[in-house]
């Protein structure tokens, strides 16, 4: 007779099973801008079998690692080469670089940010349909990323679009900046839109993500960070691979009354998802201004 512990074995190996199927499955699927889960690379124990888990699921592939886990859009695009960059800024020159990204992903094209970043903004003002969120930039930290916001927010990029997902509240933040998404728990390509053009990562030593940090969203590989951000209102764990270049200074409540509503079905499956409560963005400004 089957034991309860053959039963959970035998969940586990199915659990795995389906992973590897999954896996397989985002090889042909187009790229999802990411933020990695809370925990990558840890040791989940399923039925007595300690299993080394990289949390890399996906809106195209609705997989946990455990039912508390949440799980992560990520891209499957190669890693960029060398030659074709982007590159980080060149502190010599005094310059950043801006390439076209080649993925063919769903895009908002609205030109390339000048390599010459202007280093007096200050401050970043979100006005949203729940009021403004205000955050302090770190542009000498981060100027080809605040750059690259400013020039977004100026041709108006962000205007009108959507924050299409809300983490739950063991993965407390907001993903907002896909100027194509729906964030109605039906759009399969909410969280694929961008700017046409990709940035390397920066900011990156030392990096954390605590309550109020704003930082970019990327996909696995390096230099893949494109306009899409996330607003951070507890703390995350996250490998320092996403640019922080900004902390919210006013408006973060915003964020923890728009979290006690939940999400709309047809999430992840890990528990995020589209906001129940939406969250527009109205205007995005970036001014000198502290």
């Amino acid at each position: 007779m089957a034991t309860g512990k053959d039963r959970q074995k035998q969940l586990a190996r199915e659990h795995y099973e389906r992973q590897i199927r999954r896996r397989a499955e985002r090889q042909t699927q187009q790229k999802k801008v990411a933020v990695v889960a809370t925990t990558v690379g840890v040791l989940v124990v399923v039925g007595g079998i300690f299993t080394a888990v990289a949390v890399v699921g996906g809106g195209d592939a609705k997989t946990q690692a455990a039912a508390a886990t949440p799980s992560a859009p990520t891209s499957t695009s190669a890693a960029p080469s060398a030659a074709a960059g982007p590159k980080p800024y060149d502190a010599a020159t005094g310059t950043c670089d801006y390439v076209a990204d080649a993925n063919g992903g769903p895009a908002k094209n609205v030109g390339m940010p000048p390599a010459k970043p202007d280093k007096n903004a200050k401050t970043m003002t979100l006005e949203t349909n729940h009021g403004d969120i205000v955050v302090a930039l770190d542009t000498a930290k981060a100027p080809c990323t605040v750059n690259s916001m400013a020039f977004l927010a100026k041709k108006k990029f962000f205007d009108g679009s959507k924050c299409h997902r809300l983490g739950p509240a063991n993965f407390p933040m907001l993903q907002c900046g896909d100027p194509l998404a729906k964030a109605d728990g039906k759009n399969q390509t909410d969280g694929q839109g961008g700017p046409g053009y990709r940035l390397a990562e920066e900011n990156l030593s030392g990096a954390k993500y605590t309550r109020g940090v704003v930082a970019m969203a990327k996909s696995q590989a390096p230099g893949t960070t494109g306009s899409q951000f996330f607003i951070i209102f507890g703390d995350l764990q996250l490998p320092a691979e996403y640019t922080p270049f900004g902390t919210v200074t006013k408006g973060i409540e915003i964020l923890d009354d728009v979290s006690k509503k939940g999400v709309l079905p047809g999430g992840m499956g890990d528990g995020s998802g589209a906001p129940k409560d939406p969250v527009d963005i109205k205007h995005v400004t970036i001014s000198g201004k502290s």
